[in-house]
């Protein structure tokens, strides 16, 4: 059986964070779409928001998100200006007062604004939605700028969850992926948010890493586990030189190959699952009493941009450079060069630069892909009553005959091996992956 995953492990594939793919977005949907879509939305049902701020003090080698390096302070603070601008942008789009359920600050590090730049932006926000009781306030953040007066602007703004960057803590991994950060840091970050009442924390780790063992792997996980965050989402590195060119500088001699990444991800599940945690998809982990791990246990599980989630909620609206808004009929991305994203909302326009419109069969598409994602199985004739899908349960076989798929009338469920590469089934239900698959990253 191992040589069989190692086998569909090497497979470049999407990671399903939507379905299509940001890859599939095209300039033919833009502020049209976007104006019809924020025009039309329910004013009844609460929306997600994401927020993008792009900069980072230092860039680290490994980063494949939308990020670039802070030389002047001048430059963030025409950003944030530029976000407080879109937002009464999307504000006059709407028909009506909208209600947000969930907000997340993504990066880059948005902690770069500052609390004051934070908290304008919040009051930007509060001028043109309204907030529901208790809704849920989550922030990314570098463990190594996590000071106390962040620490209480951000409890002024009532943020109740945050994310750290932690992806590693090995020294020799730290300094071949450019990010020093002594777990001390990590420590001090934790302690000033617990002691502040901000007690929701997640961990982000990555495998993949030049330099990683599966050894020191789990010397890092015993760490991690020691300190109790809630959750941990620990990503397999994603390699693209020609896309990244800060990953260029990144030894590719030292990097594992598939068949060490493999026996890293399954390190890695096996030392969480050991100690107490719940493995949530495919590279997620909860504690027992977590709501990630209470939804994953009654079917609630969800997969948008930001990884597994409970939030049940169909529309997303991002603001940002290179924000994605999820609506019901489709997506629209903003434009990802920051110059220009900055130049097109001062002048009073709202700046999408690609998305995609969903049709029927698209959206039904999308519901079997997250089925598979969330929770290995998908019952066709929920998920996509009007698919036959002939095409695609002849491309599933092989995976049947490999013992990591079963299919029973229409119902499609990934076996105890056969999950660690879900992906590899989910693509089968996506007609854009038979094109160019060598546009994303490997299965494991």
């Amino acid at each position: 059986m191992n040589d069989i995953l190692r086998h569909y492990a090497r497979l470049q594939l999407p990671r399903y964070t939507s379905y299509p793919t940001a890859a599939e977005f095209t300039p033919s949907v833009a502020v049209a779409d976007q104006r019809r879509w924020l025009r039309d939305l329910d004013t009844t049902e609460a929306v997600s928001v994401y927020l993008h701020v792009p900069y980072c003090r230092d860039l680290c080698l490994y980063c494949g998100c939308n990020t670039k390096k802070a030389l002047r302070d001048d430059v963030i603070d025409n950003y944030r200006q530029a976000l407080e601008r879109e937002i009464a942008l999307v504000g006059d789009a709407l028909s009506g007062p909208v209600r947000i359920a969930r907000l997340h600050w993504g990066g880059g590090t948005p902690s770069i604004l500052g609390a004051d730049g934070l908290a304008s932006v919040m009051r930007g926000l509060r001028s043109r939605f309204a907030f529901e009781e208790g809704f849920e306030h989550a922030i990314e953040l570098d463990p190594r700028y996590v000071t106390v007066s962040l620490v209480t602007g951000l409890t002024e703004l009532g943020v109740n969850r945050v994310s750290l960057g932690v992806q590693d803590v090995n020294p020799l991994v730290q300094a071949a992926i450019g990010r020093w950060q002594p777990m001390q840091d990590v420590e001090t970050a934790v302690t000033r948010l617990r002691a502040a009442g901000i007690r929701n924390l997640n961990f982000d780790l990555i495998y993949g890493l030049p330099l990683q063992t599966v050894a020191s792997l789990r010397k890092t996980c015993e760490i991690v586990a020691a300190i109790s965050p809630d959750r941990i989402a620990c990503y397999g590195y994603a390699h693209m030189p020609r896309l990244k060119a800060n990953q260029r500088r990144i030894d590719e001699n030292t990097l594992p190959g598939v068949e060490e990444r493999i026996d890293q991800a399954a390190a890695i599940a096996g030392e969480f699952l050991r100690r107490g945690f719940v493995k949530i998809g495919i590279d997620h982990f909860a504690r027992p009493d977590d709501s990630l791990t209470r939804a994953a246990m009654a079917g609630r599980l969800h997969r948008n941009f930001q990884g597994y989630t409970d939030d049940a909620r169909e529309t997303l609206i991002g603001f940002g450079a290179s924000s994605i808004s999820r609506f019901g009929d489709g997506y629209v991305q903003n434009i990802s060069d920051v110059p220009s994203y900055v130049r097109a909302i001062s002048n009073g326009q709202l700046a999408p630069s690609r998305g995609c419109r969903l049709d029927a069969a698209e959206k039904q598409r999308a519901r079997t892909i997250e089925s598979l994602m969330c929770t290995f199985q998908a019952d066709l004739d929920v998920t996509a009553p009007d698919l036959e899908f002939c095409e695609e349960l002849s491309l599933l076989q092989p995976l049947v005959d490999d013992g990591l798929l079963r299919i029973e009338g229409r119902v499609v469920t990934a076996t105890d091996p056969g999950r660690s590469v879900v992906r590899v089934i989910a693509a089968a239900f996506d007609p854009h992956t038979r094109t160019d698959p060598g546009r994303f990253s490997r299965a494991v």
